[in-house]
């Protein structure tokens, strides 16, 4: 088959759908990343050009083409304990937040990608808090990208970063297809909860009544245009409790959105 090229008219088709069912705001100048991650699908499906595989989209009434659109056009680029900042944040406020919270902290991982966030986050509290208790709901769009979160298996390459204290006391050495991966303990997988959510589409009527002390939101925001990112950090300020705290990723800021959060340091607000 030769090679596919996404002509502007169909470019808009897609970006206008992945704005409307995704929240992601694509400029013009994204139409040969979104023609490059859409071709193997087109092909995958025998589809002749990126028209057919639009209708598809448009009439899959079973949402499944969908996440799979979502997996392809989100970028999961993530690590353990990134925003080295923020965690030594963290650590510093970390005794004045337990004593607030009667020892009790419910943490969402907003945007969890393959798991390394929550992950990292369990590991946090166990060091530095052990005997608190924790629950962390991890989510994302992409069931891809979940699937592997919850299986907790990292590659060296992956677990690299963490050093040996970590990787000894958290994760267990196996062998996979003739390589080296690393599992997370079981211990520290029980207070996590991984389930897909769409942050822009999604019905934040099924979090009923919950409310969060940390949300960590991490380098989403900045593919999102103005007027939804607005609409996001209300949501989050709606759901935290009073004091509670936001983390994004440091290249994203909430100069420009009118909310009751106070900045408390670089991409670290607080509701107050």
């Amino acid at each position: 088959m030769e090679r596919l090229t996404l002509s502007k008219k169909e470019f808009t088709l897609f970006k206008d759908y992945i704005y409307e069912h995704i929240g992601i705001s694509l400029g013009e100048q994204k139409i040969y990343l979104v023609q490059a991650r859409l071709a193997k699908r087109v092909k995958q499906l025998g589809l002749n050009d990126f028209t057919a595989y639009y209708h598809v989209l448009a009439n899959d009434k079973t949402g499944e083409e969908l996440e799979y659109l979502s997996s392809l056009i989100s970028t999961n680029v993530t690590s353990f304990f990134r925003e080295s900042k923020q965690w030594e944040f963290w650590k510093t406020h970390l005794p004045a937040m337990m004593e607030k919270k009667n020892q009790k902290l419910r943490i969402w991982s907003a945007a969890c990608s393959t798991g390394e966030e929550p992950y990292s986050i369990a590991m946090f509290l166990e060091d530095n808090a052990p005997h608190i208790d924790v629950k962390i709901l991890a989510t994302d769009v992409s069931p891809r990208v979940l699937k592997e979160a919850n299986g907790g298996i990292y590659s060296e390459k992956s677990a690299a970063s963490l050093g040996a204290t970590y990787l000894n006391k958290y994760f267990k050495k196996q062998r996979q297809s003739d390589v080296n991966v690393y599992g997370i303990n079981e211990s520290l997988k029980k207070n996590i909860v991984f389930r897909g959510f769409n942050l822009v589409t999604g019905n934040y009527g099924l979090f009923g009544e919950k409310k969060f002390d940390i949300i960590f939101c991490r380098n989403v925001m900045i593919y999102f245009d103005k007027p939804t990112q607005t609409a996001l950090v209300e949501k989050f300020y709606k759901m935290l409790h009073k004091d509670g705290y936001l983390f994004i990723g440091s290249s994203e800021a909430l100069t420009d959105i009118k909310t009751g959060f106070k900045s408390r340091s670089a991409s670290i607000y607080q509701k107050v």
